[in-house]
């Protein structure tokens, strides 16, 4: 059995036969496991771990989870949830559930907290649907329960059993090399089809000391690389593709939250970073972009994505804000600006050549970024996919790492 038990967590009140059939099926293979109750009725399921003990993690206590109202009791359990699993990654081995729409948002939040490899898997009947909000930047296993999550029958034992089978089997053959293993310290790059020789060459000029992990600057790519930052699994990232800044200002749908560089400043690890593919928000088909962007310059890269050049206007307001995450950085932090072009469509005689643009985008970070003894902004006078730069972001983070 696994030292640390997997929690079988959910709303016993309602889901009582389902959630013990998978505590069940995980005991019969093997595998220590408790059960956790996060329901806001107020009683007692039983479980191993009350929903009053849930309860008491919120900010505010139990008595904001048990109102009354379903709505605000559930989001509220959700929130203490999510904080209790928190103050507790080190007594978890892996978490279930499973729910409807409502018991899926109550208990993934507190399944985005575990680490990368900490083994999640909600069965839900939501998903066949757009799960990203539920599964976010982390590796969580959803499965589609097919029949509701109400009652056993000969389709939901199979479908509950397979989930815990997969479960038991993440807990019981854990991979032989797990990122904490590695020979080589992790490093992190964001990388963008246009920046893809910048992200190559750097990759290969730093793989004798690190391993590179790259990720796509997707708007979840960039969460997903600050969340193993968090789970401290990177040494360091060489972050060249800060695009989703553009689709997140600009409305675009490859977007970053407002906590991009979260992870840097919380955890100081060494940062060299650059204006990758600033140049550009992404959009879906042509049909799919704001009618406030009529006449701008728009580049098809596939019938299911168009790119709109960013203004300078844009640009300077994209300065600002990078710089100003820029200046909360207390770690070594190296931003190099490449003064030749940005993305690959950033060139001479390109769809995107805006020296305009892109001269507005440096002179605004550079008016708001605040140098230290570790904190640099470095100008590159070449293009980003240039063998110049790449040999400018190996050199930056040689200098700090």
């Amino acid at each position: 059995m696994t030292a640390r038990p997997v929690l079988v967590a959910g709303t016993f009140d309602t889901k009582s036969a389902e959630l013990t059939y998978l505590a069940d099926r995980l005991k019969a293979a093997g595998v220590a496991c408790k059960t956790v109750d996060l329901s806001t009725t107020g009683g007692d399921a039983g479980t191993d771990i009350t929903a009053g003990e849930i309860a008491a993690a919120h900010p505010r206590g139990p008595k904001a989870v048990f109102t009354g109202d379903r709505g605000t009791a559930v989001s509220a359990m959700s929130q203490a949830f999510e904080a209790w699993v928190a103050a507790s990654l080190d007594q978890i081995g892996g978490l279930i559930s499973a729910a409807g729409s409502g018991g899926t948002a109550l208990a993934t939040p507190a399944m985005r907290v575990l680490p990368v490899g900490v083994p999640k898997v909600m069965i839900s009947t939501v998903a066949s649907g757009d799960v990203a909000p539920y599964v976010g930047p982390c590796d969580m296993m959803m499965m589609y329960s097919v029949t509701d999550v109400q009652g056993l029958n000969a389709i939901s034992r199979q479908v509950l059993g397979n989930g815990a089978a997969a479960m038991a089997g993440m807990i019981q053959h854990p991979p032989v090399d797990a990122p904490s293993e590695a020979e080589k310290p992790g490093l992190a790059l964001t990388m963008f089809g246009v920046t893809t020789a910048a992200v190559q060459a750097v990759a290969a000029g730093l793989e004798d000391a690190y391993e590179p992990f790259v990720f796509h600057a997707t708007g979840v790519g960039g969460r997903s690389m600050e969340k193993l930052v968090d789970s401290g699994y990177m040494r360091a990232v060489v972050d060249l593709t800060t695009t989703e800044i553009c689709d997140m200002m600009m409305g675009g749908v490859m977007a970053a939250d407002e906590d991009r560089f979260g992870a840097i400043i919380r955890h100081r690890v060494p940062y060299v970073g650059s204006c990758g593919a600033l140049d550009m928000v992404n959009f879906g088909g042509p049909a799919t972009v704001p009618a406030h962007y009529k006449g701008r310059n728009f580049y098809e890269h596939n019938p299911q994505v168009t790119l709109m050049r960013t203004t300078a206007e844009e640009n300077t307001r994209m300065g600002d804000w990078i710089a100003g995450r820029l200046n909360q950085m207390e770690g070594p932090v190296r931003f190099l600006l490449p003064e030749g072009g940005v993305s690959a469509l950033d060139a001479p005689d390109l769809p995107f050549w805006d020296p305009e643009a892109d001269a507005a985008l440096f002179t605004a970070i550079t008016a708001r970024f605040i140098p230290s003894a570790t904190r640099k902004l470095i100008r590159v006078p070449h293009h980003i996919n240039s063998p110049e730069f790449a040999a400018a972001a190996i050199a930056a983070l040689r200098d700090i790492d």
